[in-house]
């Protein structure tokens, strides 16, 4: 049976791939994600048939990047990183790869990691509430217009992009956005589409950054 088809409790269950170099990390993330029955593991193999890939790193460089970039544009698959560190000047580059959910090391037990590829899975934003502030310091350093579509022309959000926006950076998933906002949840899925979509963004990530470069959110 194709992983991705299994049902738990009438839901599909999530096929996820394990992927880091140290292969006792590899092992100790794929026994914490054993146990939940929403998971389906699969071998590195069967990447491209998975939903979400978890890459654990212990720090940002040109290698890891790549694979990211890998995964996100040529397989198509959700990122979680989970990573012991990622240098101020390297969180935009992260981000810009397509990776919108992020876990410390530190903080990886397996309730946290369920929380992460679940929220990969929607296609929400999943950081820590450090990396948000980094990510804030980080985009004041760049140029009005620097993380929109190339040229860096300034375009606008509408209110209720901006409103969801505001949720998103708050940490609110898209079920807690659309009760807040009283939209449905695929409401709320198409604002942050098609604006991430018309400004030429990787993610929700990369949208929050540009909305704060721009002075729409504070």
């Amino acid at each position: 049976m194709d992983p991705r088809s299994a049902t738990t409790d009438s839901r599909r269950r999530i096929s996820v791939v394990v992927h880091a170099r140290d292969p006792i990390s590899r092992e100790g993330a794929i026994g914490q994600l054993r146990h939940h029955p929403e998971i389906v593991l699969l071998d590195k193999s069967d990447a491209r048939a998975g939903d979400v890939v978890m890459l654990l790193t212990d720090s940002i460089d040109a290698a890891t990047l790549a694979g990211l970039r890998r995964f996100v544009h040529d397989a198509g698959l959700r990122v979680v990183l989970v990573a012991s560190l990622i240098r101020r000047a390297e969180l935009l580059d992260v981000i810009e790869c397509g990776v919108g959910v992020i876990v410390w090391r530190r903080e990886a037990t397996g309730h946290r990691l369920l929380q992460a590829v679940l929220a990969a899975s929607r296609g929400d934003g999943d950081l820590p509430a450090d990396l948000i502030g980094q990510l804030v310091s980080q985009v004041g350093a760049l140029r009005p217009g620097a993380l929109g579509q190339p040229g860096g022309r300034p375009l606008g959000l509408t209110p209720r992009e901006t409103d969801v926006l505001r949720l998103v950076a708050e940490g609110l998933g898209t079920g807690e956005i659309a009760a807040k906002l009283s939209y449905s949840e695929r409401t709320v899925k198409n604002v942050i589409q098609g604006l991430t979509t018309r400004l030429g963004l990787r993610n929700r990530a990369h949208a929050v950054a540009y909305a704060l470069r721009e002075g729409y959110i504070s």
